[in-house]
């Protein structure tokens, strides 16, 4: 749940937000003793799960940060761009070289309005974040 949490962490709220929201949803559950020693459990049983999809982000990661990128934007006289460079591009750019990656999952650290070098983070885990170098150039 984005701003609350992530799946199997225990978090406080408010009692009408769990009780009328959270709860009847299906995304929490009462932190009792039970549902603590079942999630407990379900965490241990997952937790060789969760440690080779880790490792498996970890090779993307440095694959990804490996790549030379370069993204085509029309542009004017002085070197702005017509739009900007968009998640999606970098998506695409990314299929293109093998990685199918969401575009949600990246983000750029500054705004991409004039052609130059800049930086992607493409988030792969909770835990592995990869940022990508690439260029962008007038087409």
């Amino acid at each position: 749940m984005p701003g609350l949490g992530y799946k199997y962490d225990t978090v406080k709220v408010k009692a009408g937000y769990g009780r009328n929201y959270l709860i009847p949803k299906g995304i929490a559950i009462l932190a009792n003793n039970s549902n603590r020693k079942m999630i407990d459990e379900n965490i241990r049983q997952a937790a060789h799960k969760a440690e080779k999809l880790k490792n498996d982000a970890l090779a993307i990661a440095e694959k990804i940060q490996a790549l030379n990128i370069e993204i085509g934007a029309k542009t004017g006289e002085s070197g702005k761009i017509f739009g900007a460079v968009t998640s999606l591009q970098m998506a695409e750019v990314l299929s293109a070289n093998g990685f199918d990656i969401d575009r949600r999952r990246i983000s750029f650290k500054s705004d991409i309005k004039t052609v130059g070098e800049y930086v992607a983070v493409v988030e792969l885990h909770r835990e592995v974040k990869a940022e990508i170098n690439f260029k962008v150039v007038a087409e």
